[in-house]
Formats: C-alpha cells, structure tokens, sequence
C-alpha cells in the first residue's frame, strides 16, 4: 500500500474545496459586516481594503481571549515577541526593534485610541463587539507606523438598560479567571459600565535547576469603567479609565536554541578556529557560549527551563479616554482624548545557560498624550469623505541595569526618547456613476524626536557619531550623552478605483503609500538616525456578501524600502536600515451560513517576501580562537569584558534575495461552528484548525520555526432561558512543539515555547 504525504497548505486548500461542495440547506443569513476601516462606518464588502472582521461569536467560538490569539483566525498576521515585547507582523511588514522611540509596524487602535508601547500590546480582550485587521499600509487613514496595517479593537458602550454577566474559568496548570461585567442607568441620558477580570496559574514551564515547575506563575488583574452621557440627541461624551497590573514571566522564559543545521555558527571560522572547538559544525547543538554546556549540562525540551533568577516581566497602565460625538448634520464630529502611563519592567537571563553569566534588567516607562478630530461626511450624496488632525506625544524613558557572574546589579545604562508627531489627512469618494467609484486621499506627517540621550555604561569605549565616526569615550559610566533632534516629514497618498457589477459586490484596485518614522539608536552604541521606512503598495481585490456567502480576494504587491531592523549585541540593540525587499502575494477568506445551525468560516494566505539588497546583515557566529584583533570574529579576551574563545560574536553578510523574518510563505485557518437543539437548550461545538509554514525568527535565515498546526475545540452548552452556559475547550490539543521567540544575542540564542496541549471549563451567566 502507497502512503502519501499529505502537506498542511494542500490539506487545508482541499478543506476549503471540501466545504465549498457542502450542499447548502434552508439558510439563515449572516448578518452584515459593517467595519470602519475608512474611520466611518460601511459595509465591508463596499471597502477596497482587505479587511479580516472578526465578531464576539466567532472570537468565542474559537476560543480567542487576548490579543495574540486573532492571529489564529487571521490569515497573514503572526503576533511573536522580542523579549517580552509583543510585535506583530501582517504579510510580511513587521518589526523587532526594542529601543527606546522605537514604534510598531502595525497600528493597533481600541475604540479609536492608539496603543503604541509593544510591552502591553498583548491585553487581554474585554466586552469586545469585533476586531477588524486591516492588512497593507494604511498611511493615509491612520498614520505613521502602519507600513503592515492596523489592527482595531471596538468595545460596547454602557447602556441605560440594565445588563450583567459573569464568567468563571478552571483550566490546564491550575489556570483559573474569573470576569465580570455589568452596565446600567444613572439617569435617562447617563449610563455607567464597570468589568473586572482576575487571572491566574501555575504556567506550563518547569525549572531544572530547582525542581520549581511553577517557575512560570502569573497572575493579572484589570478594571475598566465608563461613563456615557447622551448630552442631547445630538452629541454625546464618553469617559473611561482602565487599570492594568500583570506579573507574567511566560516571555522570559528561555531555553537555548538548539542549531537545526541553518545557524552556521562555525562557517565563518577557520579550519584553524574548528580544530580548537573540536567540530565542525553546531547542527544538534545548543547556540549559547560554546563550554557551558559542557561545564554544567542540563538538557531541556519544551516547556523546561534552566535559568539564573531574576526572571520576571510585570506591567502596569492606567489609561484615560474621552471621546466627543457630535452629530453636526452635514458630517460626524469626533474627538479622540487619551492620556496614559505605562510601566513595564523585566529581568532576563540573557545567556540562556545554567550558568550565571549575564542577566539584564530594563525598566521602560512612558508617559503618552494624543489628541484626534476626525470629521466624517453623514449625508447619502454621491461625495463621501473623512478629515482628521492628529497629534500624538510620547515619553519613553528606558532604565538599564545588569548582572555578571551571578553579582549584584549595577547601573548598566539608559535612554529616553520624547516623540512628537502632528498629523493632517483628508480621504475622499466620489460615486462617478451608478457602478463607478473613485478614491483620492493624502496625509501629510511631521515626526521629532526630541530630549533624546543616553546613558553610558562601564564597558562604553566609543559610540558612533550622528554621520558614521566613532567618538571615543572618555567620561565616567553612568553620563548622559544628549543626541541631536530628529525630524521626518512625509506625505502619503492613497488612489482607488471600484466598481461594483451587482449590490452584492464589488472590485477595486489600489494604490497606497505607509510611512514608518525614522529612530534614533539610544538603546545601543550607535546614534547614527535610522532613516524612515517607506512602502509602496498595489493591490487588486474582488468582495462578495449575499447574506449567505462572503467571499474576499486580494492580490497585492508591496515595494519596500530602509527596512528597520534590529540586532542584538551585549544586551544593546544595533538598528540599521536594510536597503530594499519585495513582496507579494494572495489572500482569500470566506464566511458561509451553510444552514440555519452550520456556519463556516476560513482564510488563506499566500506571502512571498524577499530581501531585494540586504548586504549589511547582522550575522551571529562563534568567534575565531586564530582571528587577530582586526577581525569581527575575534575571540575578545575576559580582561576586556569578553568569554574568550567559545563566546559569540556578531559579524555582518550579505541577505540580498534572503526571507524576511517573521514572513511564513503559507498560513490558513478553517473553522466552524454547529447548533444542536436539544429540548429547549442548545448545544453548540466549534473548532479552529490553524496553519503556518516555516519560516524564520531573524533576518539572516540562521533561526528557523518549522510547520505547525494548532487545532481548538469547543462545546458549549446553553440552557433554554439562554441565562447559563456551560462550556469546555480545549487549545492545541494535537500537543504542537512551536516557538513563539528567538531571543538573538552575542551573550546567548534563546527560544520561548508555545504553550502545549491545554483543556478547561467554563460556567457563564448573564442577567
């Protein structure tokens, strides 16, 4: 008997192929997807931006409670991590920068209000109506750093009708939470809204140095309140704070990275240099200072963990919004306040071996003000348009602390940065016929960095100057070294034409210009600026929704330029841009009402991203024991703050026509969800099977995550008063081996593993 390999693209292709022959039965109808995309509320199939909207059934349904989990059910989007910082990359367009005044690639916006700090990207998700992933650069409809999209979370308001819920959940390694939410009048035009939510475990690491298998315990809490006051019936004022507070040390939590045969670790030292390592190559072998495994050898898998302590991560925010309505006739008003701080301090063992070696500590604190007015047109003429000013001001200041040898922690450095950003935009859609629409657009951006520095450690010798020299260094460790101001300007267009052949659809091609900020490189030695990233992008689509089907198509094609990238030396970030890289690809995704108690939903995306000229990138190696001085591979002798021979060093290649990192070739989802009626009750079971493809932590192609499926599953039992549900789950329950970080670093390569296979209870009640 033949056996044949069936691979996960293919087998999710014909999955789709399968439901698409389902014969279709007494259907109800889906109800319409209305997204605000174009920051007013339309239909999505009229929208000719390709738009993944995901509703409060299906995030249900799928199991989906943070942020991080929408990358299931959203073709081309990945959430990973650089250190605890959550980053995520849609077709390709990411980051790994973590630096002070760094930013994101994908916008990430909650009710409106703009979330910028990495280190609490990932919240958990509470009384949410939907989450909308707007893929390709949206630089003119929502700003600087959105060169890969943006990401929109939209909430409920309070209500004067009295409403409540409850929910308690016990699950896999002691994981219990529990939340809560209720709203009510305070007067006719007044409502008040209050959540809760209270988290905890054991975590699913264990410790081998201590036997502690709840080294990974966390525990959150948060606290939301709103505030709604219907002045007249034509405005309204919504205030809201929410508090924050999470002790997670799940990021943190490395083991090293064992080489799989790409890293190469040896291919750059001499034959000379192998004979003193005793191999040839490291392919089987953990990538962390060469001896250590052999001076203390504890073997690892996932989920175990053999660190030097301090390690933790905890978060912090408190956050104030208030957001103006005014229906003004002719257009809608709206006024966007926030302020908010942010603390997010972490320890890391760095070398990630058993052996004391380098432990970090970094404190990020910011400080952030915005203010928005976005003036939409609210009449059926032909001209339909948005207008927005946007001002955005952060403070990001970073204290650094570190550890050698298992020895207290001393003052290892420091930056901040403050980031002021003035903004203008106006999008316009002008209906030229019965089919025919047209869409001009343009935003116009002034970016500065100002009151940059940084502090300077004991092993500063030099820094690299604003035009390349290296300045010696000469003061005391511990001196603040201001760095110029920086400033970009940028303007970003956007160009649509749409037509639609019948109500039910329509097609669209696009032209759309994404502008990431440039940075300055206060996290490391060089304050070189980094220039502005700069995309061009095509894109061609086709979107169908009768009720029943729903149906997107996209073809895209991206020109990519000064691509900021990052590497990691000594626990200090080296940015620098890459010159070019291109990318294109397909995306597709479906919703069917296949009957009134069987729905469908499912996505695929197809990626190809390239490096066009990289010949600068960062390249990690064990050093030479022969190289002299002059070499970048030169083994740096312990009285100059090196391991010697055995110790990594980070040199530089060429990655031209290379994969970009964080871009799988292939990612799918397929998921469904069926009622059974049963007496008066309803029983429901959904399930989500997602799937990437390999692909790679880094720039250079020496870190790679091989294929991985996650499948959840859930039943969910609701009585007849549809008061109490009753529900178990379960999260990858096929037990996956997956990484969610590569940690590089010339002190160690460290990996954080995904959580394995987890299964719970649920009991919900509402009133």
């Amino acid at each position: 008997m033949e056996v044949r390999t069936v691979h996960a693209p293919r087998l999710l292709t014909c999955a789709i192929a399968a439901v698409l022959a389902v014969p279709v039965y007494a259907q109800s109808q889906l109800e319409e997807v209305v997204v605000t995309a174009q920051r007013r509320a339309e239909a999505s199939r009229d929208v000719p931006i390709t738009v993944t909207t995901l509703s409060s059934e299906q995030l249900a349904t799928a199991n989906i409670t943070t942020l991080s989990d929408t990358a299931k059910l959203t073709p081309g989007l990945r959430f990973d991590t650089q250190g605890p910082s959550m980053q995520p990359t849609i077709r390709g367009v990411g980051t790994a920068i973590t630096t002070s005044g760094g930013g994101p690639n994908v916008g990430i916006y909650v009710d409106g209000f703009f979330q910028a700090n990495s280190y609490v990207a990932d919240f958990d998700l509470l009384r949410v109506k939907n989450v909308q992933v707007l893929k390709g650069p949206q630089g003119t409809l929502f700003g600087r750093n959105t060169t890969g999209g943006a990401i929109i979370v939209t909430t409920d308001d309070p209500s004067t009708e009295t409403a409540a819920e409850a929910r308690l959940t016990y699950g896999s390694y002691n994981r219990q939470v529990a939340q809560g939410y209720a709203t009510f009048g305070l007067a006719d035009n007044v409502a008040m809204d209050i959540e809760g939510m209270y988290r905890t475990g054991d975590g699913y690491f264990d410790d081998k140095l201590s036997g502690d298998d709840k080294i990974g315990e966390y525990e959150s809490w948060s606290v939301r309140l709103g505030l709604k006051w219907d002045i007249s019936d034509d405005v309204s004022l919504l205030l809201r704070y929410t508090k924050t507070d999470k002790d997670d040390p799940t990021t943190q939590l490395t083991n090293a990275f064992v080489d799989d045969g790409d890293a190469g670790f040896l291919s750059q030292v001499s034959a000379a240099g192998r004979a003193v390592y005793g191999v040839d190559d490291t392919r089987g072998l953990p990538l962390v200072y060469f001896y250590a495994p052999f001076a203390v050898p504890v073997p690892t898998k996932p989920g175990d963990v053999a660190l030097n302590p301090p390690v933790e991560f905890k978060t912090e925010s408190d956050i104030y919004q208030a957001t103006v309505k005014a229906d003004l006739g002719f257009a809608l008003l709206t006024s966007y306040t926030q302020y908010r701080e942010d603390s997010s301090p972490y320890y890391a063992d760095l070398d990630a071996t058993a052996i004391p070696i380098f432990n970090l500590y970094v404190g990020p604190d910011d400080e952030s003000f915005s203010q928005e007015f976005i003036l939409a047109s609210n009449t059926d003429s032909a001209l339909q348009w948005t207008a927005g000013l946007n001002y955005y001001e952060i403070e990001d200041t970073w204290d650094v602390d570190a550890s050698f040898g298992g020895a207290p922690f001393f003052d290892y450095g420091g930056s901040t940065t403050t980031t002021k950003s003035w903004a203008a935009f106006v999008d316009a859609t002008y209906q030229v016929s019965d089919n025919w629409f047209v869409t001009l657009g343009g935003r116009y951006s002034d970016d500065r960095v100002e009151d940059a520095s940084f502090d300077t450690n004991p092993f500063t010798f030099f820094y690299e100057g604003p035009n390349g020299e290296f300045i010696p260094f000469t003061g005391a460790p511990g001196t603040v070294i201001p760095v110029d101001d920086l400033k970009n300007d940028d303007f970003t267009p956007r160009i649509v034409l749409r037509y639609t052949p019948t109500d039910d659809s329509s097609i669209y091609a696009s032209y759309t210009e994404g502008y990431k900020a440039g940075i300055l490189n206060v996290g490391g030695l060089s304050q070189k600026p980094v220039e502005p990233e700069e995309i061009e992008a095509w894109e061609v689509g086709y979107k169908f929704d009768n009720r029943v089907l729903a149906l997107e198509l996209a073809g895209y094609y991206y020109d990519y330029k000064n691509l900021q990238v990052s590497s990691y030396q000594s626990g200090a970030a080296q940015i620098r841009n890459a010159a070019s890289s291109e990318i294109y690809g397909l995306d597709a995704q479906l919703r069917w009402q296949v009957s009134g108690d069987f729905s469908v939903y499912s996505g695929v995306a197809w990626t190809h991203a390239r490096y066009e000229s990289f010949t600068n990138a960062p390249y990690y190696s064990y050093c030479d024991p022969t190289a002299d001085a002059t070499s970048l591979l030169f083994c740096l002798p312990a009285e100059l703050g090196g391991l010697g021979a055995g110790s990594l060093v980070q040199s530089l290649t060429d990655a031209s026509d290379g994969e970009m990192q964080r871009a799988p070739e292939w990612t799918g989802n397929l998921g469904a969800s069926y009622d059974i009626p049963l007496g008066g009750s309803l029983l429901t079971l959904s399930g989500n099977i997602y799937y990437t493809s390999e692909f790679y932590f880094d720039p250079e192609q020496q870190f790679r995550q091989e294929d991985y499926t996650l499948v959840s599953l859930r039943g969910q039992w609701t009585d007849a008063s549809g008061r109490y549900t009753v529900a178990v789950f379960g999260d990858n329950v096929t037990d996956e081996d997956y990484r969610t970080q590569v940690l590089f670093n010339t002190l160690g390569i460290g990996s954080v593993w995904g959580a394995p296979a987890t299964w719970g209870i649920s009991l919900g009640m509402n009133f």
